[in-house]
């Protein structure tokens, strides 16, 4: 997009919102850079530099506008869609690689040099893997500096930086002042930090308009497990396996944001913990484009009308996902509830601080493919995939991480007995972020395709979705949204 500079200006002279996140325009007379929908006076035309990424603004020298906060801005929907090793390094840095494993782990996890690497990632986004991971680094300080009452230090190792020293710098570098300074001008509510345990902390979630969040919270809690889930109805809280210790999580929908509540086991899981609740809720994903090609089907569009804005339920943990869609092959949405409910008590590791309901996390793979499982009360050929399924996980033979090949894990998943298209394509869409994943032998599926008088055939069915790709997952949440209560799904 950014080589298209006219189309860019015209964006930005429309302050048109869609576009924040997609890229970066920077004012050479100012020296700061904005998000597309700045409110301020649209610059001259030979005042402006459009960049793919706020990293490459910021090696170019700009600063981050104070007033529109582009930093704050959902990601990028691309890295979502695509599945290059570009885009895959792009998640793999927003779960926290670079700042876990330096460079040369994130290239081993892509298996390619570090050289060769860095190369693909600058030509694309201006900027490398150091200077991207410390943009969000810089990002993370500001939204806590602006909207919680964290110490300054503590803001420092939450944050992800090595140093104070390296954080005032960095503050300086690309907001042009003082993190006191900038703690001072922010612009939101300051929400106490610490209540009565500390590690608890509010924040914000950007998500893009139109937001369809009540839909994706009553998609997860009428799955909620009991032990590490749980939806009141408005609110969905669940517990979090991350890099340093357990956390919780706890969501809400706002006018214009997703309310977070974290408890946090250590401040420095922050990045990975916001990350992986931004996965689970979709909030980088572009409901436009999604839902404008959508609305093009005729079966479709009263859907995308009625409710627009749809997402694609992620997860947290793309191994706890695939366990459990092991053990709801078969059976409806409330028996695989209840039988991963089993699994939790029997396998999963209990909380040193239980926060409710929430009071274990979810089985490792290791603890699962040591066990016999006799007592979930599963068919012993599943409980015999659920084992494989999990030693493939031990083994890394199946690979479900924010970086996998989407293909490449569909493939292996489906050469383990037990594992059909189903399974694999449920895998696709929820763990590993597939936007174009689809079930056309989904029960609910099916049903709803007879609801709109298509038909109903798993052939004719996976025909009549080559239409909607690359949206066939959120095609999907559409036609799953048909089904009425105890409806197969």
């Amino acid at each position: 997009m950014i080589d298209d500079f006219d189309r860019c200006y015209r964006i930005i002279e429309q302050r048109d919102r869609r576009f924040d996140g997609r890229f970066i325009t920077a004012v050479t007379s100012t020296g700061i850079y904005c998000r597309p929908s700045c409110p301020a006076t649209t610059p001259r035309r030979r005042n402006v530099r459009f960049f793919p990424s706020a990293a490459a603004a910021q090696l170019a020298g700009f600063r981050a506008c104070r007033r529109c906060r582009p930093d704050a801005a959902p990601g990028s929907p691309e890295w979502n869609v695509r599945a290059d090793v570009v885009a895959r390094a792009m998640r793999l840095i927003a779960d926290g690689a670079v700042d876990r494993d330096g460079v040369a782990g994130l290239a081993r996890r892509l298996n390619y040099s570090e050289r060769h690497l860095t190369r693909m990632i600058t030509s694309e986004l201006g900027a490398g893997p150091l200077a991207l991971a410390r943009a969000q680094r810089a990002q993370t300080a500001r939204v806590l500096l602006e909207t919680t009452d964290l110490r300054v230090t503590d803001v420092a190792f939450a944050a992800g930086f090595a140093s104070i020293r390296q954080f005032n710098d960095t503050i300086r570098e690309v907001f042009a002042t003082t993190p006191t300074d900038l703690r001072r001008g922010g612009s939101h509510v300051i929400e106490p930090a610490n209540f009565d345990r500390p590690g608890l902390l509010h924040l914000r979630l950007p998500a893009r308009t139109p937001h369809a969040g009540a839909a994706t919270l009553a998609f997860l809690g009428v799955r909620a497990v009991a032990g590490i889930e749980a939806f009141d109805g408005s609110g969905y809280r669940r517990v979090l396996a991350l890099p340093r210790g357990p956390a919780i999580v706890d969501v809400t929908l706002a006018r214009d944001h997703v309310a977070c509540r974290l408890r946090l086991a250590d401040l420095a899981d922050v990045p990975v913990a916001v990350n992986r609740v931004r996965r689970i809720l979709d909030l980088d994903a572009d409901p436009h484009a999604s839902d404008q090609w959508l609305r093009r089907d005729p079966a479709l569009r009263p859907l995308v009308r009625a409710l627009p804005g749809r997402r694609v339920p992620g997860t947290a943990d793309p191994t706890e996902l695939s366990m459990r869609a092991v053990i709801g092959q078969q059976v409806s949405v409330a028996g695989a509830r209840t039988l991963a409910g089993r699994l939790v008590a029997s396998l999963g590791t209990p909380l040193a601080a239980p926060d409710g309901s929430l009071t274990h996390s979810f089985p490792s793979a290791d603890a699962i493919a040591g066990s016999s499982l006799e007592d979930l009360g599963m068919p012993q050929t599943r409980r015999d995939t659920l084992r494989r399924v999990a030693e493939a996980i031990v083994r890394e033979q199946v690979v479900l991480d924010a970086g996998a090949d989407r293909d490449e894990t569909r493939a292996a998943l489906e050469s383990i007995k037990g594992i059909g298209p189903w399974t694999a394509g449920y895998i696709a869409m929820r763990a590993l972020g597939d936007p174009d994943a689809f079930l056309a032998s989904d029960l609910g599926v099916r049903h709803a395709c007879r609801r709109l008088g298509l038909d109903a055939s798993p052939a004719a069915v996976e025909r009549h979705a080559e239409r909607w790709r690359p949206w066939r997952a959120y095609a999907l949440q559409y036609l799953w949204s048909t089904l009425e209560e105890g409806a197969p799904r």
